[in-house]
């Protein structure tokens, strides 16, 4: 005789309402889903490698710029590899490396700040003071500039972010009026007041002084670009550029997160600072010196227009933003004084002999038509180009 015991078996029995898939089916599942995860897993790093192309391949056209000997009349003056042409693009690099600086507070971190220019002029002024007066070799001087304008920085941040909002942005301004004042002054002869501080060129390479060394110092501001890209890239990747992003969008929650606003705010000013104080110092090599431009509110608000012109919180917007309205400011200059307008009526003529009143006009446009900026726009056109 047989007991009940022996019609029981090991496999397992399904719980009433379910349905039992078996072993084979599971097996079989694993092994067509795995593929595919492989695949999504490839996607992906594809994507993280061909996301820099793009920054590569202007990097690269940027880099071979000085060996173009082509003319481009009506837009640069003279051939491309010129020094005319080469001067303009290294300050339009410069300035925008610098507007890409001020993102970091108002772009990143919501911060409006009207005296990212104080920063700027110190590290332009500490430098040329401190190969002439000072006598300091390149590298100390260098160390020198920038490290007192990130204590600056410290100082003008502790005090400044005790207060928020437009209160915060009189206070840097209040900092930024000051500084220009001492400049304007010229306290001892050491900031050379209206006519600015000359950089003394036996203290620095023979690279980066004369006409025929141009390409060089074109370099060199290329070179700022990439460093402030590069550092504003980590800055905003990292857990504090989260947490700037967090304070951007709600401050007071950000609080209630644990986040310490504060600090981290303080953290955005200095590093902005420092970008900017480095930006003054290639402005003061590239340039030949200092300029008492730069420590005036205007401009501040030029670079407040650039990186609203570009796109907010846009590392190409700000950059982009920079180099536009620089080069639009300087092609507009010397279209106003070369008599091209001569045969215009006279309102007509006035209205166009002001280039601030140019730039103005077509940054309400932006504003209003494009609200992210130019990259903003740019983006909208691609994706809808791509949609159809």
């Amino acid at each position: 005789m047989t007991s009940p015991t022996d019609h029981v078996t090991d496999r397992p029995t399904a719980e009433p309402g379910t349905t039992h898939t078996p072993p084979e089916a599971v097996v079989a599942g694993a092994a067509t889903s795995a593929p595919s995860n492989r695949e999504g897993t490839r996607a992906d790093g594809l994507r993280r490698l061909l996301r820099p192309l793009p920054a590569l391949l202007v990097l690269a056209v940027l880099v071979y710029l000085p060996y173009v000997p082509v003319e481009l009349p009506g837009i640069l003056p003279g051939r491309v590899n010129g020094p005319g042409s080469l001067q303009l693009l290294a300050t339009c690099l410069v300035i925008g490396g610098i507007a890409l600086s001020y993102d970091v507070l108002f772009g990143r971190t919501g911060l409006l700040s009207f005296g990212h220019a104080l920063f700027v002029a110190a590290g332009s002024y500490l430098l040329t003071i401190s190969l002439s007066t000072w006598a300091l070799p390149l590298p100390l001087a260098l160390l020198t500039a920038l490290g007192l304008s990130t204590v600056l920085a410290l100082v003008v941040g502790a005090v400044a972010l005790r207060v928020g909002g437009i209160a915060f942005a009189m206070v840097t301004l209040a900092f930024a009026q000051a500084a220009s004042i001492i400049v304007m002054r010229n306290p001892g002869g050491v900031t050379g007041g209206e006519e600015g501080r000359p950089l003394d060129r036996d203290a620095v390479p023979d690279l980066l002084v004369g006409v025929a060394n141009a390409p060089y110092r074109y370099w060199l501001a290329l070179g700022f670009v990439v460093v402030a890209w590069v550092g504003v890239t980590a800055l905003v990747r990292s857990r504090a550029g989260h947490a700037m992003a967090a304070v951007r969008e709600n401050e007071q929650r950000a609080a209630v997160l644990g986040f310490g606003t504060y600090r981290v705010k303080l953290l955005a000013l200095v590093a902005g600072s420092f970008l900017g104080a480095l930006g003054g110092v290639v402005h003061a090599l590239v340039l030949g010196g200092s300029n008492p431009h730069l420590t005036t509110s205007e401009f501040t608000l030029s670079l407040l227009v650039m990186v609203v012109l570009g796109g907010a919180g846009s590392r190409w917007g700000a950059l982009l933003g920079g180099v536009l309205y620089t080069y639009a400011d300087a092609r507009l200059v010397e279209v106003s004084d070369a008599g091209v307008l001569q045969g215009l009526p006279d309102l007509v003529r006035q209205v166009l002999s002001q280039p601030l009143f140019i730039l103005g006009a077509f940054f309400v446009v932006v504003v209003y038509f494009a609200p992210s900026g130019l990259t903003g726009l740019g983006g909208r056109l691609i994706r809808r180009s791509g949609s159809r």
